[in-house]
């Protein structure tokens, strides 16, 4: 190896000897290096900025997609979600659930190292620090100086958008549950509700302790995902990995018995990149996130000292141990996630195709349960609650299945108007004569229908109770 690529591999090992697994006790400075797995975290990230632009959709001069609490609607583009819907809420979230599961057990914590929250904005936090005061090695002597005019500059200009940033997050967030131009109206003017200032303040709060000072710390000691990730992968599960018969035993190129040395060259770069500060060649770690900043800063010193790249790369044990990766469809595990999967997704398209344009609801009368006439008919009390989710008002027609015996009372309490997005409760009374009814308990089909459009209609079955 040339002279010029030996002082390059000794500049980056004086850098970066001094990392190792942080604690808590210091605050982890990752050196931030190119390379693909860096490019696929910055195309992650960008993926983000449609949090922040998506408040400000429109679709028929409303929000396109509000959380509208207040009126318990979830409105999406044209769709509605209303609460009698909200099975499909159970759906989504065992659906984004054994996704993660499967995506684990497969690729390990992709998700961590790639598009949680508190990757993404701890990434731009660290990305702006890098910019402002600096390289690792900048940072650190910045940490430990005193306090200077310069210092103090430098420090405020980085926690002043460090808050920045966690006050357009702790917005945008609000955002979702308000529509986003009157919410900023109000915050601007000092006029929004006591909630919405709860929101703001504790999103900025989390958001600038958690990615800002925290940072890896929430991935060791608070996020539950790194204690139970080792109950979902497996010997076949791809994760970073330290080739140890091809890197073992470390040492310089150089010196007294390098030529039995493996190709680790024990730099520490692959320490120093990583964001938790966890040393990837000590096997599995609960602070590994998956990014693959070590594979890149591996790959980099090997182009460095002329050897082959992927001593650290994305393998299982298995590959490790020699051993065939057996295909997908062939993991019991994997199996299983993906028929849930199917499922889940099967049931959330279902539910929004199917979606009533009309819910309709009926509660018999408990106190009493029947009331005897003095013509000696059988009268029952029914409250029927119906939702209208269309966008306009509905002339509806409420009648009965044949019946022999059994009869609207009031027959003028039959045609009622649904206001549009109203849940209108109303009362209607059934009688029938005794000598009628051959049971205690008697089968009624109630049938709510439009009088403009006959495609809407809804039925719901109910009882008719007697005294015999």
């Amino acid at each position: 190896m040339s002279e010029n690529k030996q002082d390059k591999v000794d500049d980056i090992y004086t850098e970066a000897t001094h990392w190792h697994v942080n604690t808590g006790d210091e605050t982890i400075h990752a050196k931030r290096i190119t390379g693909r797995f860096r490019t696929y975290k910055w195309y992650a990230s960008a993926l983000y900025i449609l949090f922040f632009i998506t408040p400000y959709f429109r679709w028929e001069d409303s929000q396109a997609i509000l959380f509208d609490i207040p009126h318990r609607q979830f409105h999406f583009w044209a769709l509605t979600i209303w609460p009698q819907d909200v099975w499909m809420l159970s759906l989504v979230l065992i659906l984004l659930a054994i996704t993660l599961f499967a995506v684990t057990a497969v690729a390990g914590r992709i998700w961590c190292g790639y598009f949680c929250f508190q990757t993404i904005w701890t990434d731009w936090f660290t990305w702006l620090e890098d910019k402002i005061e600096g390289n690792p090695i900048q940072r650190r002597k910045l940490d430990n100086a005193p306090w200077t005019a310069h210092k103090i500059k430098l420090k405020v200009f980085k926690h002043s958008l460090w808050l920045l940033i966690s006050i357009l997050t702790g917005v945008t967030f609000a955002a979702y549950f308000a529509d986003v131009y009157e919410l900023w109206h109000s915050y601007l003017t000092f006029d929004a509700p006591l909630i919405a200032w709860a929101v703001l303040a504790a999103f900025v709060f989390f958001t600038y302790v958690f990615a800002g000072l925290m940072r890896e710390q929430v991935c060791f000691w608070l996020c539950p995902y790194a204690r139970i990730q080792s109950v979902m992968v497996d010997k076949d599960t791809e994760m970073p990995t330290y080739d140890v018969s091809r890197g073992e035993p470390r040492g310089k190129l150089r010196g007294k018995g390098s030529d039995s040395r493996g190709d680790c060259i024990d730099c520490h770069l692959c320490v120093g990149v990583c964001p938790t500060g966890v040393d990837i060649r000590e096997g599995m770690s609960e602070g590994c996130i998956t990014c693959g900043m070590c594979i890149d800063a591996c790959d980099s010193i090997m182009d460095k000292v002329g050897r082959p790249k992927g001593l650290i790369r994305y393998a299982s044990r298995k590959e490790m141990d020699g051993e065939v990766l057996p295909a997908l469809f062939k993991r019991p595990r994997v199996v299983t996630y993906s028929i849930v999967l199917f499922l889940a997704m099967a049931g959330i398209i279902y539910g929004l195709t199917h979606i009533p344009p009309v819910e309709l609801s009926i509660v018999h009368e408990r106190q009493p349960l029947f009331i005897q006439m003095s013509d000696g008919s059988i009268k029952n009390k029914y409250t029927i609650k119906a939702v209208n989710k269309t966008a306009k008002d509905l002339h509806m027609h409420v009648s009965i299945a044949t019946i022999k015996g059994i009869k609207i009372a009031n027959a003028s309490s039959a045609d009622i108007i649904l206001k549009s997005d109203k849940i209108i409760p109303l009362h209607i009374f059934l009688t029938a004569r005794p000598e009628s009814l051959k049971e205690k308990q008697t089968p009624v089909r109630f049938i709510l229908e439009s009088m403009e459009s006959p495609t809407i209609r809804v039925e719901y079955e109910s009882v008719f109770i007697s005294g015999r």
